[in-house]
């Protein structure tokens, strides 16, 4: 029997892999400057995939980014595009949070009784 995936689930699910790619973009940025130190980040759509499977396991494995252009001293970090996924990240994650926010206060909302029985 396939398990049941409410959007409270769900949105658990994106909150907490957005949250462990944050750190590891935070990781990144706070290593520009580390000579030999490789940009690593987590597959969103595999590691939402592995959280909605299983909220218990372990968080997902960083893997070393292939796109990353390595500097002299064998650094492959760009803080210009990390950055940017930073910010979009951030975005992601208010946006997922607003969400969950509203469709919580709407569904208390509809739960209430109606004081003026109509």
């Amino acid at each position: 029997m396939a398990a049941s995936i409410n959007f409270l689930n769900f949105y658990t699910g994106v909150l907490a892999v957005q949250q462990q790619r944050a750190g590891l973009l935070a990781n990144n940025i706070a290593n520009a400057d580390t000579p030999g130190y490789k940009a690593v980040d987590i597959p969103f759509d595999a590691a939402l995939s592995a959280q909605l499977a299983d909220p218990s396991a372990a968080p997902a494995t960083p893997q070393y980014r292939a796109s990353g252009t390595v500097g002299l001293d064998g650094n492959d970090v760009s803080l210009d595009n990390e950055r940017v996924e930073a910010a979009q990240n951030g975005e992601q994650m208010i946006g997922a949070a607003t969400f969950v926010r509203q469709s919580t206060a709407d569904l208390i909302t509809a739960l209430r009784p109606n004081p003026s029985g109509t």
